[in-house]
């Protein structure tokens, strides 16, 4: 679907090289100022500013490849990102964990390791994002080494590293390395992991996060580049003014992988939406935030690369806000033509909270799309007309061979909808959409079945995990 004209997304683009020109980004970080000083950039080291004319920007999106894979240690099941494909990725990030047994608590490695097995059992999940909740127990400098060993022992799916730093990135080059059986340089070629570099909007690229770019462009690892960018807040209140300045930092983020690495996959990252101007506080699932979906879609197409949104909602609760704020977003970003859509399940309460029962709700939501986006078969067969012939007007189709052959790859299959009518349903107990959630996700967890994993290769991810964890203790990246 496209909301802007052709020429309202020209207007976009020259405005945005206009900022990169004569505004300029600032970066903390030398050596990102060296690589683009010897790409013919204008750098001001007193400001930490680089400002960089179109040809730069130009010759990098010529080697910036449409699609490319991703390989988990399960070969079967290897993404193809780009093009009409779309992958479905589990909620990344927040401090916090809910449920209507327990109630909210913060984040910790046993609620992490379930919306592992989670992720796992249901197939409407792709992608394992970026530590799906914080494990608040354990120490910050490497923790993410268990829940890299949670995404490679409790599951086969590719997964988000943390490139906060160029340790992080290469503990989860490594590590999936180690889990495929192959050798970092072999994964070069056959990328395994991505990673999200956030740009601090407005204008901002840390050094940190530039140098975990660096180190996944140097090792053929995918970067989606997604600037920060809500309206009113880290850019201007306008839509076509918040997607300008999320363009430039996007192209920003996307030419310096090129300059690191010419042919390095990326991604072209949106995460453009509202806040509430009483309260500042983010909000998404908005119609500002469905339109910036659609219009970053469009130029992700423009540029000819691989295009990453997220479909997140800021309800406080698992409730009709949550629900249709996700819809309206989930719209946005399939119908903008998203190739990866990020925090696509169990995203709560703005970011903050990784909930099971809104996971359940989301894998509905992502059936419904994934069903939606399969090809309607119009061959003289499907077209029915012996099966209408054979019906005599005022009778029904139940007992036909059309529908009989047909019935189990027909009709959407929900998981969590019920629609058996208002009679069966009191007699099973009147049960609402929330609490059918909670019995759904225990049962999944009961479900769940381990992905096998070699002793021998579990036994060097310890023995990596054990070595790493000494390191950092000792002060090293």
């Amino acid at each position: 679907m496209e909301l802007a004209t052709r020429e309202q997304i020209e207007a976009i683009h020259n405005t945005s090289l206009k900022i990169l020109s004569e505004l300029g980004i600032r970066v903390m970080s030398a050596r990102v100022m060296d690589i683009f000083e010897a790409a013919g950039a204008k750098v001001d080291r007193g400001e930490d500013t680089i400002r960089i004319d179109a040809e730069v920007i130009d010759e990098a999106l010529r080697t910036v490849p449409e699609t490319f894979t991703l390989t988990g240690r399960n070969p079967a099941k290897k993404l193809t990102i780009g093009g009409r494909n779309v992958a479905f990725g589990l909620v990344a990030g927040p401090p916090n964990v809910h449920d209507c047994i327990t109630g909210r608590r913060s984040g910790n490695l046993a609620d992490y390791e379930n919306f592992i097995r989670l992720a796992h059992h249901f197939n409407a999940i792709n992608i394992i994002g970026n530590q799906v909740t914080a494990p608040m127990e354990l120490p910050a400098n490497n923790r993410h080494l268990d829940t890299y060993r949670a995404n490679l022992r409790l599951s086969d799916l590719s997964f988000h590293c943390t490139a906060i730093g160029k340790g992080r990135a290469m503990d989860g080059i490594n590590m999936m390395a180690i889990a495929r059986g192959i050798s970092p340089e072999e994964m070069e070629t056959d990328p395994g992991i991505i990673t999200i570099i956030s740009v601090n909007s407005p204008r901002l690229l840390d050094g940190e996060m530039a140098e975990g770019l660096i180190a996944m462009a140097l090792h053929g690892q995918p970067v989606s580049v997604t600037p920060f960018t809500l309206m009113g807040a880290m850019t201007p209140v306008s839509l076509p003014a918040a997607l300008t300045q999320q363009n430039a930092e996007a192209l920003f983020g996307i030419a310096l992988t090129q300059l690191v690495s010419p042919g390095a996959p990326v991604m072209y990252g949106a995460f453009t939406s509202n806040v509430d101007m009483k309260s500042g506080a983010p909000a998404f699932g908005t119609p500002e935030n469905t339109k910036a979906n659609l219009i970053a879609g469009q130029l992700a197409r423009r540029y000819r690369i691989p295009y990453r949104t997220s479909n997140a909602n800021a309800s406080n609760a698992v409730d009709l806000q949550a629900a249709y704020e996700t819809s309206m977003a989930t719209w946005g970003a399939v119908m903008g033509g998203a190739n990866m859509v990020y925090h696509a399940a169990g995203w709560l309460e703005g970011g903050l909270t990784a909930s099971y029962e809104k996971l359940i709700l989301d894998v509905e939501i992502i059936q419904n799309m994934m069903e939606l986006l399969k090809p309607i078969d119009f061959s003289e067969g499907e077209l029915g007309f012996d099966a209408i012939a054979d019906v005599p007007t005022g009778g029904h189709f139940f007992g036909t061979s059309h529908t009989l052959e047909r019935y189990e790859t027909a009709f959407y299959k929900p998981i969590l909808s019920d629609w058996t009518g208002h009679g069966a349903w009191e007699a099973a107990g009147a049960k609402d959409a929330l609490t059918r959630a909670t019995e759904l996700w225990q049962r999944a967890l009961g479900e769940y079945r381990e992905p096998v994993l070699d002793p021998a290769i579990a036994e060097e991810l310890e023995t990596y995990i054990a070595h790493r964890k000494e390191e950092i203790g000792a002060g090293e990246p």
